[in-house]
């Protein structure tokens, strides 16, 4: 009976060991795994940006310059930076932002950019003028419940028909 004991006694050491392990790792194991999920690009002009990338957003003007573009490759988060032509909001924006944050970081996005939100463009992202200057970003939320309202279908007359048959 002791040698089973003993083993069942080693096999629990090993299993805590390794759940000790795990943890230690885990921390580097999220940066490795946010590192490897997120792609970051930079283009002359606003016309080349959205020519290479479907994600880019096509409010972007295409005169834009200087465009820093990082993205999340599991979900909606975005940051975007471009020099405008002129210091005044691109068409597809409209004043007024909302209080979401960004979720990513990068160096051309200056720190504490998105608690000044101004204007709202293309329905999700949030922005900052700042000159000619313009920092842009969106979370993975407004994302989603922009794209799953886009993909919404009004009911069939016939099934709208059905549903108010309650004799």
């Amino acid at each position: 009976m002791p040698p089973k004991a003993s083993l069942v006694t080693a096999v629990t050491i090993g299993a805590v060991g390794l759940g000790s392990l795990a943890v230690v790792g885990g921390p580097g194991a999220v940066d490795w795994f946010r590192g490897r999920h997120v792609q970051q690009a930079s283009y002359d002009s606003g016309r080349a940006a959205k020519s290479d990338r479907a994600s880019m957003p096509r409010w972007l003007p295409d005169t834009a310059t200087s465009v820093h573009y990082r993205m999340s490759t599991t979900g909606g988060d975005r940051l975007l930076k471009a020099t405008l032509p002129e210091p005044k909001l691109p068409h597809g924006c409209k004043p007024g932002g909302t209080h979401v944050r960004a979720h990513l970081k990068a160096s051309w996005f200056p720190k504490g950019t998105d608690h000044q939100s101004q204007a709202t463009c293309g329905g999700t992202y949030n922005a900052v003028l700042k000159g000619k200057e313009l920092y842009a970003w969106q979370d993975n939320a407004s994302w989603v419940a922009a794209h799953k309202a886009s993909h919404e279908h009004p009911p069939s007359p016939a099934h709208h028909h059905h549903k108010q048959k309650d004799h």
